[in-house]
């Protein structure tokens, strides 16, 4: 028997949800399909994928639905089985059209395989989904392109209005975790976009219950404000199969309000905490609400 599905521990009965619109559940899977187009909340079994599609949001999944790497958390498959579609970023603004999205949100698989880490699909897509529908505004949540400087000046370059990329947990944490990543060039990512000058909102995630301490969160949220993050989103760890990492706690609702007062305190702009936020929920709400504080981007938005 695996040794995590020995260590499971039962989900406590505010981590139960009802079932959302089937109906609009339904067209917007079909929409996908037609449209060749995956979605992180399929790929990534995102526990808020009823709620999301019934309400017609989805966060796309750019660069097929495989990965080059295997992090220990994530319930996406790895190992890419080819070049991404040529026509995928079409694909895409031409599903964002059908939706009618006021605000679409971006993601990947991480691609270290290619050239470019995949950061030109990224540049392609804003660039479509820009040219077929006006006004809307546009979230991409990256992989750390291998810290590769060029790609995210690229990726910069594209305007896009958010750019996202989550710590996922503690320094300490990343050899277990997320194997192949590193903890400061993630950072560096964010703050390479911070000091850009560039209009576009510096955003991060984590997840907690994998064993990490107060003072260990404490710590990251000061690297993430350091480095130029202002909008946070704060959630429970799910195991998605008994193969991945367990869980180590299961943080109560009253826990996650007390971390988004602590994060707010701090210097963070927007702050989204509970059992079920991932990166991309509510991401348009958190976007407009940043937006009407008035307050930009940037590195004069450090705290003091």
């Amino acid at each position: 028997m695996n040794n995590n599905s020995r260590n499971r521990i039962p989900k406590p009965p505010w981590l139960r949800r009802r079932l959302a619109d089937k109906l609009e559940f339904g067209r917007v899977r079909s929409l996908m399909k037609e449209c060749s187009l995956h979605t992180v909340c399929e790929s990534a079994r995102c526990p808020n994928i009823w709620e999301c599609f019934s309400r017609k949001t989805a966060t796309f999944l750019i660069m097929g639905n495989r990965c080059t790497r295997n992090c220990r958390f994530c319930a996406i498959e790895p190992g890419p089985l080819g070049l991404p579609d040529p026509e995928e970023a079409f694909h895409v603004a031409e599903a964002v059209d059908k939706m009618g999205l006021a605000h679409a949100v971006i993601t990947s698989v991480t691609r270290d395989d290619l050239p470019d880490f995949g950061v030109s699909c990224f540049v392609k897509t804003v660039q479509e989904i820009r040219k077929r529908s006006r006004g809307i505004t546009i979230e991409v949540l990256v992989p750390d392109f291998c810290g590769n400087k060029e790609a995210i000046a690229s990726l910069i370059e594209a305007r896009p209005d958010v750019i996202a990329h989550n710590m996922e947990t503690v320094p300490g944490l990343y050899p277990h975790v997320r194997p192949q990543a590193v903890y400061e060039i993630s950072l560096a990512l964010l703050r390479q976009v911070s000091e850009s000058g560039r209009d576009i909102f510096v955003k991060s995630g984590m997840m907690l219950g994998l064993g990490e301490t107060e003072d260990e969160i404490i710590r990251t949220l000061d690297d993430l404000l350091f480095s130029g993050c202002r909008i946070l989103t704060l959630g429970q760890y799910l195991q998605p199969t008994a193969s991945h990492i367990p869980v180590e706690r299961f943080l109560p609702p009253e826990e996650f309000q007390s971390w988004q007062e602590k994060a707010t305190a701090m210097g963070f702009q927007q702050v989204v905490s509970g059992p079920f936020v991932r990166s991309s929920y509510h991401a348009g709400s958190l976007f407009r609400a940043m937006q009407s504080s008035g307050k930009r981007p940037g590195p004069d938005q450090d705290p003091e």
